[in-house]
């Protein structure tokens, strides 16, 4: 071989070398990119062609009243699914499945047409939709099990409660403050796909968090109040023509909120059929002028810098004065000569009030009405709440001070009332108003206690006597606005209240368009329950000591009958000692923590009725069955009710009868 040509070959060769390695970097460079630099990115792709991942809702955590009575539950509901990669002609499964789940089937014809592999038809069916799509047997339609929110008491405490969406969420009312109690960390089912697409096995991904279930959440409500409070709101609405109303319940000395109704009702069972913002509570979002039920907040204020006694007298002008420009009128055209402060407040006087306003000044005036909360949240532990309007002193013309001292002018919400004239009853302690006694675990440990919280001193004791002394005299005798208030045998202080609303059409108060309200505590002597009452633009008996009074009376005593008949079944209140006409009653305090074990199951040799509420027909019969139970059904989805309740000894009922509701 000559030397070029050797030389040639070791070209030649170098050549090559310099090529494979070139080649082996390009290699190790674009598999370092693939493995390392776009591994993440890559993998997520592969997932998402290989892997379908569907995530599980675990049931809420339970919503107790304070007895332990069921007012939200989770139960399970069948929901349908598609895998759109098996159908052929999604017309004919449209013509099967439309006609049974109740919707139009161009709709599930764009479901199916619209996704690849998975596509929902229908969430959270009743049963007897489910037993028909098993009978379909179709290889591409499919059941899962979803946890379905349930309120066995369709609207009772409906927008108190608030409802979740599909995504298990909760969205107004309790379910949205305390959802990420209630809430658990979501499952995820996963299943694989093949290179063909072919559906591999499914798997159930667990949560491992620090918060694995829901906890259940105990109020302060209790069931029967509720029932009691909303049964005769619904009654005067309909009897007097009004728009709505709301009743607040309130254990004065606690702040524990007792029963808090707004009408018309809410079902929570059928959020989706409301406009958005039905399920609010206008008792905590709304605010209004209070009328004269603003009225003993000016006493308290007068009574405690001392400025004027019960005694002292008062001209009121014969029922008109001037003051600036503004000329002012008693309500109904009433015309006072002289009064004692005493039946300035009895009476309602309007130009009473003002005078002594103007003995107070505005700036001390103004203090004592933030002091008792007015101007700012109370916190009470409900979505929502606003704080109204209350403009500060150096903003009050002569006109404005005087209107506010009837409860013009300044806007206030339902709650915040009921916590103020809490504060009298409770010997001048203002309370913060609350809802939830404990947030406890599937066992009943608790997680979170809610204490009953002080917030400020606003009046003296002495003070808080002597102004409940007055507002006894308002409903007691028998020429004082608030006489239909009255309950047989026990002490009601109160104070009435009409107000005009403001047409912002006209920019005037409207003579026509009021609101009429009462609020009041009893007995006098030892507060235990404080009430207010409202209707929204009554058609008939426009005045708060004739459409609300009554209210509260019919209230007032059928929480008294029931709970001084039914000691032994319901602990709340217990008559402690009746003497001289006057019921003492005595609320118990400590919250009653309720597992989620079915309670009816005493430590006993005594058989107990289950609570069949929530089950569908099928676990109902199941368990009837066990019990050696003769179970009536009607209806169909799942239990809303029974006949006896649970609890009752099965020696002296071997048969119960059970109602069902879908709930859609």
């Amino acid at each position: 071989m000559t030397g070029e040509s050797k030389k040639w070959l070791k070209f030649r060769i170098a050549t090559l070398l310099i090529f494979f390695l070139v080649l082996f970097i390009a290699l190790i460079s674009r598999a370092f990119q693939i493995q390392v630099l776009s591994g993440k990115m890559l993998k997520t792709l592969a997932e998402k062609q290989h892997i379908k991942t569907l995530q599980i809702e675990p049931e809420r955590g339970i919503i107790f009243d304070r007895n332990g009575e069921k007012l939200a539950a989770s139960v399970m509901a069948h929901s349908v699914y598609a895998d759109p990669s098996k159908i052929s002609n999604p017309n004919e499964v449209a013509n099967k499945i439309a006609p049974i789940l109740n919707i139009d089937r161009n709709t599930v014809v764009r479901k199916v047409s619209g996704s690849k592999y998975f596509c929902w038809l229908a969430r959270k069916i009743p049963p007897e939709q489910v037993s028909k799509i098993e009978a379909l047997n179709m290889d591409s339609v499919f059941l899962i099990k979803e946890p379905k929110r349930f309120y066995p008491n369709g609207e009772l405490a409906g927008r108190l409660l608030g409802f979740v969406g599909l995504d298990y969420t909760g969205l107004e009312g309790l379910e949205l403050k305390y959802d990420n109690y209630l809430k658990a960390t979501p499952e995820k089912l996963t299943w694989a796909r093949d290179a063909r697409g072919s559906r591999l096995y499914p798997r159930v991904e667990k949560a491992v968090t620090q918060q694995e279930e829901g906890y259940n959440l105990i109020l302060t409500i209790d069931n029967r109040i509720q029932h009691i409070v909303e049964s005769n709101l619904t009654e005067a609405i309909k009897a007097k023509g009004a728009k709505g109303g709301f009743v607040i319940v309130m254990d004065p000395k606690t702040g524990e909120i007792l029963a808090l109704a707004d009408q018309p009702g809410f079902d929570p069972n059928k959020f989706s059929s409301y406009n958005i913002g039905k399920g609010k509570n206008k008792a905590i979002t709304d605010c209004f002028d209070p009328g004269s039920t603003f009225k003993p907040f000016l006493a308290a204020a007068a009574l405690e810098e001392g400025i004027v006694k019960e005694t002292d007298r008062v001209y009121c002008e014969d029922g008109t004065y001037r003051v600036s420009d503004r000329v002012f009128h008693e309500a109904n055209r009433k015309k006072y000569g002289t009064l004692t402060f005493h039946d300035i407040l009895k009476y309602s006087s309007n130009i009473g009030c003002i005078k002594v306003s103007e003995r107070l000044k505005k700036e001390k005036f103004y203090h004592y009405i933030t002091q008792f909360g007015f101007g700012s949240k109370t916190g009470i532990d409900l979505p929502g709440e606003v704080s109204g309007l209350l403009r500060a002193p150096q903003n009050w013309t002569r006109v404005d001070a005087s209107t506010i001292a009837f409860g013009q002018g300044v806007s206030v919400t339902a709650i915040q009332l009921i916590t103020a004239l809490s504060a009298i009853a409770n010997n001048g302690l203002l309370m913060k108003p609350h809802i939830v006694r404990a947030v406890v675990d599937k066992q009943g440990r608790i997680i979170k206690k809610f204490e009953t919280t002080p917030v400020r001193q606003v009046i003296s004791p002495k003070t808080a006597k002597r102004l409940t002394a007055m507002l006894k005299d308002v409903v007691g005798d028998d020429d004082g606005t608030g006489k239909k208030a009255q309950i047989v045998n026990v002490n009601v202080a109160g104070k009435t209240g009409t107000s005009q609303k403001f047409d912002f059409a006209r920019k005037a108060y409207s003579s026509e368009k009021v609101r009429t309200s009462f609020m009041g505590f009893f007995p006098a002597e030892n507060p235990e329950i404080a009430i207010f009452v409202t209707l929204d633009e009554p058609q008939r008996d426009k005045w708060g000591g004739v459409a609300a009074a009554p209210v509260f009376k019919n209230i007032g005593e059928q929480i008294l009958t029931c709970f001084k008949t039914d000691i032994k079944e319901n602990p709340f209140l217990v008559p402690e000692e009746e003497k001289k006409g006057n019921v003492k009653l005595k609320l118990v305090s400590a919250p009653q923590i309720i597992s989620t074990q079915v309670d009816t199951e005493k430590d006993t040799n005594e058989p107990f009725m289950p609570d069949f509420r929530g089950m569908t027909i099928k676990d109902a019969l199941k368990k009837a069955r066990e019990k050696g139970i003769d179970i009536k059904v009607t209806g169909s989805g799942w239990a809303v009710s029974q006949v006896p309740k649970a609890g009752v000894s099965i020696h002296r009922h071997r048969s119960c009868a059970v109602s069902f509701s879908a709930g859609h």
